[in-house]
């Protein structure tokens, strides 16, 4: 088997260091899933993306070190930075075939990349009993989207404050909880602990902005915000809720480029 490409990036990050680093495999045909996982877990980055061809179509797929995941922003706008960038993709505008539909990045104006993403839905939720004492909370309005919690604070202090017990914090049924506040520069602020997907902290969570912009619409009476994920890496995100899609826009820098051996 010849070397597999892999590019890793860092996304909604101006500068390396900062943002969320994502791997990117584009392959010529899929490998195995027990191989794309063990790729994954070998990584130990939040997301591994591989990219297939598939009758002209790009198909992607994201794994974290454990799982499979049916959805993940920050690898998929990295993924389709090193398209632009590194592999001579000559439209301004990609689309890639998924689990969760056709999701598509378009280059923006000042070097900005916009995904575009099916909006989540979200109702009020009981509160699973180990959730405030994992995250070390007395009280605060709880939200179910389709895969994730999501938990309103009072201020942004008391999300950058957070030091959730991730023992406990596994045990809630959820793919991961979103903790957020309005923001003091931002007009909204995240953070994202999903310990039960492989993954404590999350540095920045584009798949959770489909939860946060519709939730901070309804809040906040408007469509477009500036959005910041305080995690210590921190990420940058401009945010639009456009009907049933959210659009979610961010840079997006190379950090290495290498090559996997399998044999």
């Amino acid at each position: 088997m010849h070397p597999i490409e892999i590019y890793q990036v860092d996304a909604f990050a101006n500068q390396v260091f900062a943002g969320n680093p994502a791997a990117i495999c584009p392959l010529d045909e899929w490998l195995p899933d027990e191989v794309m996982q063990n790729i994954a877990k070998e990584n130990n980055l939040a997301e591994t993306a591989f990219v297939v061809n598939e009758n002209g179509e790009l198909r992607i797929r994201w794994f974290t070190p454990t799982i499979e995941v049916d959805l993940c922003g920050h690898a998929t706008l990295a993924a389709a930075h090193v398209f632009f960038n590194h592999l001579d993709f000559a439209e301004s505008k990609i689309n890639f075939n998924s689990r969760s539909g056709i999701l598509s990045v378009e280059k923006q104006k000042d070097g900005l990349l916009q995904l575009d993403f099916p909006s989540d839905s979200f109702r009020p939720s009981l509160v699973p009993t180990t959730l405030f004492q994992a995250l070390g909370v007395g009280h605060a309005e709880v939200y179910a989207g389709r895969t994730d919690l999501l938990v309103l604070l009072g201020s942004q202090e008391q999300v950058e404050m957070l030091t959730p017990n991730m023992v406990l914090l596994a045990e809630v049924e959820t793919r991961g909880v979103i903790v957020t506040s309005v923001g003091k520069e931002a007009d909204f602020v995240s953070r994202f602990f999903a310990p039960q997907s492989g993954i404590d902290e999350d540095p920045v969570t584009g798949s959770a902005h489909t939860t946060l912009i519709p939730f901070w619409a309804g809040r906040l009476g408007k469509g477009k915000f500036f959005a910041q994920q305080i995690s210590d890496r921190g990420g940058e995100l401009w945010c639009e809720l456009d009907g049933e899609r959210v659009k979610i826009a961010g840079k997006a820098v190379t950090f290495l480029v290498g090559k996997i051996f399998l044999e």
